[in-house]
C-alpha cells in the first residue's frame, strides 16, 4: 500500500477515537455521570489558590482509551 494511504487511514482512525471519546464525554454528561466529581478526584485549596487532580477521572478516561485502541488494533490485524 501506498505511504500516503497508510497515514491516512490512521488519521481517519484517530478522528474516530476522538469523536468516539466525545460522544462518550457527552453521554455521560448528559446521564448525570460525574466525570470531574468522582471519588479520587482531589480539589484543595483556598480563596486565592486552587489545584484540581483529577485521578480517578483520567484513570477511567485511559482505561477506556486504551480499550478503543486494544478492539482497533485487532481488527486491523
Amino acid at each position: 500500500m501506498n505511504d500516503l494511504s497508510d497515514i491516512a487511514r490512521w488519521i481517519m482512525i484517530a478522528g474516530a477515537v476522538i469523536t468516539l471519546i466525545g460522544a462518550l464525554i457527552w453521554l455521560a454528561a448528559r446521564f448525570g455521570i460525574p466525570l470531574g466529581n468522582l471519588p479520587g478526584d482531589l480539589r484543595f485549596g483556598d480563596e486565592n489558590f486552587r489545584v484540581y487532580l483529577p485521578i480517578t477521572t483520567l484513570l477511567l478516561i485511559n482505561g477506556l482509551i486504551w480499550i478503543v485502541v486494544w478492539v482497533v488494533r485487532r481488527l486491523s490485524q
